[in-house]
């Protein structure tokens, strides 16, 4: 797996930078945004490095989407969520990669409302979204 060494999420998934994982496959990697726009915004990133989301090959579009299918639904649990909002932009980190959002009402998704996630925050919600992924059969690794 090509990794860019100055790219962070390819230092984050080469275990360089540490991260809240909540979930991975040998493709890709789910792990808690440090800046999040509402508790449990997490991150779906491809571990190999690819630019642009639209580079990516056929089957990794269909599985990106695929997995964030699987994975709304214990996020959405774990934060009592209305909705879970998808964001795909790649300019901030130019690396292939979703965010996941809990919504709870419109305009929830805007980026100028994140802050820094505290360590105990992002930690207790990891372990809540980790058990909610746990009560479905996802392939993956629960971390």
């Amino acid at each position: 797996m090509a990794a860019d060494k100055e790219c962070v999420f390819c230092k984050i998934v080469a275990g360089e930078i540490p991260c809240e994982k909540i979930w991975e496959n040998d493709r890709f990697s789910a792990f808690l945004d440090i800046n999040p726009v509402n508790p449990g915004h997490f991150l779906l990133v491809l571990k190999r490095h690819v630019d642009y989301f639209f580079d990516l090959s056929d089957a990794e579009y269909k599985e990106v989407f695929e997995i964030a299918r699987k994975l709304q639904g214990p996020l959405k649990r774990a934060t009592n969520a209305k909705r879970v909002g998808l964001v795909m932009e790649g300019v901030a980190i130019p690396h292939a990669h979703l965010h996941l959002v809990p919504v709870f009402k419109a305009n929830d998704i805007d980026p100028c409302k994140s802050r820094p996630g505290s360590s105990s925050e992002m930690k207790a919600m990891a372990m809540k979204i980790r058990y909610e992924i746990g009560k479905e059969s996802l392939k993956g690794r629960l971390i």
